[in-house]
């Protein structure tokens, strides 16, 4: 039974004693006690290690006050046993040193059985849960298709999406089997870690406003619909959709069929609810540069963010991204309290 279940009611557009908040990469490299782990072992070892990775998740709990966990992983984890050759190099964040590019690469990849082949994240959720003990709900995710297709065709990280753009326009059936093998993965990692104890899921679209409405709808709406239903059809969860730079898109999102929709800084949030419509959640949507100012500059945003959502159910308080890494810890620590005062009723 978990003690705090604000946002498992936000989720459901059910009425809230306070307005939740979690942070996207609230575990991460702004908190000392994520640094002194990370500066024994990389990144992907403390991905693949519970022990480790489950005291990642929790630091956040005990330090900052959110209202959710969100497990620690990556969203690139499912694409090793998949045949991609990773690495994270330093300074340059992830590389893929096989980039698929052809019909053959396509059919090489395999499909995964998350269980068999990433025994680590279901064992790290189970760990997780085990010490939460109800204490707040536990969020697991992935990567959305088009993001994970395109960080494998560029072959890491890209400004303009070439590869991955000449493959969606000059070989759609080409495209169109590699997002389907990606959504089938992302459907059994998501259900895995569901199974394991996740009690909501987030789909994580990083990437996908670089695309205009009409590109999105033919060659991406139709892949994340299919995961998204197909995992409601397994177990009636509560699932966020979220994607940065995605004003134009986000009607189109809401076709995906999310519970809770992500917004961004780059619309003011009753404008994006208002487009997306009331009858969804949403999420968001402080830019995490503020974070880098002052207590006042922090406060004079939240109040603004909670006034535009107008006490309306359905809102989860959050950053439009990431938290940055030259974050001051007392500045999180302050939007979390600043949040819980000013929206409790």
């Amino acid at each position: 039974m978990t003690t705090n279940n604000q946002f498992l009611k936000a989720c459901r557009k059910e009425k809230t004693d306070y307005t939740p908040v979690w942070l996207m990469r609230q575990a991460g490299r702004y908190m000392e006690e994520y640094r002194k782990i990370r500066s024994k072992v990389d990144f992907l070892t403390m991905c693949k290690t519970p022990d480790l990775a489950a005291e990642v998740t929790l630091q956040p709990i005990n330090r900052i006050g959110v209202d959710a966990a969100i497990i620690f992983a990556d969203i690139l984890l499912p694409l090793e046993p998949m045949g991609i050759k990773l690495e994270f190099a330093k300074n340059e964040g992830p590389v893929i040193n096989n980039p698929i590019r052809t019909n053959e690469d396509v059919n090489a990849l395999q499909l995964i059985n998350t269980d068999e082949e990433l025994p680590f994240l279901p064992e790290t959720i189970r760990i997780v849960k085990q010490e939460l003990n109800g204490k707040v709900p536990l969020i697991g995710f992935s990567g959305a298709p088009f993001t994970l297709a395109s960080y494998i065709i560029e072959g890491g990280s890209s400004k303009n999406y070439i590869h991955a753009k000449k493959m969606m326009y000059n070989e759609p059936e080409t495209w169109n089997r590699l997002m389907g093998k990606i959504s089938d993965v992302i459907i059994n990692y998501l259900l895995a870690q569901i199974k394991a104890g996740a009690e909501t899921v987030q789909l994580f679209d990083s990437w996908v406003g670089c695309l205009s409405t009409e590109d999105y709808r033919q060659y991406v709406l139709p892949h994340s619909k299919k995961i998204i239903e197909n995992i409601k059809k397994e177990i009636n969860i509560p699932v966020i959709h979220f994607g940065t730079n995605t004003t134009t898109l986000l009607q189109s999102m809401k076709e995906a069929g999310g519970d809770v929709i992500g917004l961004d800084w780059r619309i003011n949030l009753d404008e994006g609810w208002k487009k997306i419509g009331f009858d969804k959640a949403v999420q968001g949507n402080l830019d995490p540069l503020v974070l880098l100012s002052n207590p006042a500059e922090i406060e004079k945003r939240v109040k603004d963010i909670l006034k535009r959502a107008d006490g309306r159910p359905g809102h989860i308080f959050n950053l439009g991204h990431g938290i940055l890494p030259q974050t001051p810890v007392d500045n999180v620590i302050a939007l979390v309290e600043m949040v819980h005062n000013f929206s409790g009723k």
